[in-house]
């Protein structure tokens, strides 16, 4: 049996190019594993303190689209990578391999570090609450895993392709798990579909209402139709339902009264996350002129009407010589 040592081979462009695009896409999966698992405790434990579940949720689809293409590139690599270990095992020996992975060792060991001081400073402080604890838990677990399987993988010989694949095969279903996961708590993309209409519409209603509040105080009368509040000058145009393009429901009720009505996908709730931030803070009171996402918009699914009156003290009637002011 010949017994002499591996020689070590030098680094090829192929060698470096795979390396790279492993160790890459791996750092990126893993990241976005971890801002996927933290986010899922920001919504499931919101901090009372400060939470925004749109933020959390285009977090989520945002890590979770990286995931999805990331992941399996890193699969690949890697796969390719034991392929050319089996064929030629003194590649094991190249410096760029050899560099790569004791980064790696490096980051995740000054993760862990990190992380662990921030828990003692957090215990030692008294702010150490159930989902920082668990944020803290996850990356750590993360963090310890990447170190303790790049350290073996320093260490094992080209005859372990096995477990690498039985490793990969594991650490697949749990990504996909987790990417399923995602879609109880935000939605699947028709959801988030809807969403995004709902909120267009939302954006609508908060114009249409703001122009109409505007054309009584120029005018002293409520308009008959929202034709009535279209402006060559001011390029106002009456916005449409994004999804079907019809036009939206809008009645004098009184002198001081009008209604406004759309037919909407899902709930405020839903798609606002309101029934989290319920759970955190009395709902912010509906006062006109404020941003739309501090009115009282809230909607089942489906058609919903808001009737909004006027209240002349607060919006008083400006003269035709006034200085012309923006509408709410």
């Amino acid at each position: 049996m010949d017994t002499s040592p591996i020689k070590p081979i030098k680094s090829t462009p192929k060698d470096v190019f795979l390396h790279l695009l492993s160790i890459v896409t791996f750092y990126i999966s893993v990241i976005s594993f971890m801002t996927l698992w933290v986010q899922y405790i920001n919504i499931l434990l919101p901090d009372r303190v400060n939470f925004s579940y749109l933020n959390a949720l285009d977090s989520i689809l945002w890590s979770t689209a990286v995931l999805v293409i990331a992941f399996p590139f890193y699969l690949f690599t890697v796969w390719f990578l034991e392929r050319d270990l089996r064929e030629f095992p003194e590649k094991r020996e190249l410096k760029v391999r050899k560099w790569l992975l004791y980064f790696t060792l490096f980051i995740s060991a000054i993760t862990i570090l990190v992380v662990l001081i921030m828990l003692v400073y957090n215990f030692l402080k008294g702010a150490l609450t159930l989902p920082f604890s668990l944020k803290i838990l996850v990356v750590l677990l993360i963090a310890a895993a990447v170190f303790g399987y790049y350290f073996w993988d320093l260490r094992r010989t080209a005859g372990n392709s096995r477990i690498t694949i039985s490793l990969a095969s594991a650490v697949s279903l749990v990504i996909l798990a987790s990417v399923v996961a995602g879609f109880f708590l935000v939605g699947t993309p028709a959801t988030q579909r809807s969403r995004r209409f709902d909120e267009e519409r939302i954006n609508h209603m908060s114009s249409l209402q703001g122009y109409v509040v505007n054309y009584w105080q120029q005018k002293g009368r409520l308009p008959a139709t929202t034709k009535e509040l279209e402006d060559s000058l001011s390029g106002f145009a009456v916005p449409k339902d994004p999804e079907t393009d019809q036009e939206y429901e809008y009645r004098v009720k009184d002198p001081l009264s009008f209604e406004l009505c759309a037919t909407f996908g899902l709930s405020s709730d839903e798609y606002s996350g309101r029934s989290i931030e319920s759970r955190l803070a009395k709902p912010i009171p509906y006062s006109a002129g404020f941003p739309a996402s501090q009115e009282n918009w809230n909607h089942e699914a489906g058609r919903a009407c808001f009737i909004r009156t006027i209240d002349p003290e607060l919006y008083k009637p400006r003269p035709i010589g006034g200085t012309p002011e923006k509408p709410l």
